[in-house]
C-alpha cells in the first residue's frame, strides 16, 4: 500500500514557485527523501500550495516525513498550515 503526505502552504509567491522550478530542476533530492514522486500546487491568486509527496512504504514515509520536518523555513515553499498523511486508494497515470 502507498502513502502520500499532503502540506498545505501560505504565503507562496509566483517568485518563490519559480525559485523553487530552478531549484528542484537543477538540484538533488535531498538525502533521506525516499518519495517516487512530488508534486507542487500553487493557487497564486491566493499565495496557497499544496505539496503532494507519495511514498511505497509506510517506513518511506516515516523517513521522508521526519526529513521534511526538519528541513529548515527557506527550503519549504511558503509558511506551513498543514501536514495530512493519506493512504493512496487510486493511483492511475496517463
Amino acid at each position: 500500500m502507498a502513502f502520500a503526505r499532503v502540506v498545505g502552504f501560505e504565503g507562496v509567491t509566483k517568485e518563490r514557485i519559480e525559485a523553487m522550478q530552478r531549484e528542484i530542476g537543477e538540484g538533488e533530492r535531498p538525502e533521506g527523501l525516499p518519495a517516487t514522486d512530488i508534486m507542487l500546487l500553487h493557487e497564486p491568486d491566493s499565495e496557497t500550495a499544496l505539496a503532494i509527496l507519495f511514498f511505497e512504504t509506510e517506513d518511506d514515509y516515516r523517513t521522508g516525513d521526519a526529513t521534511l520536518n526538519a528541513m529548515p523555513g527557506p527550503q519549504t515553499p511558503g509558511g506551513r498550515t498543514s501536514v495530512t498523511k493519506y493512504t493512496v486508494a487510486v493511483r492511475r497515470q496517463a
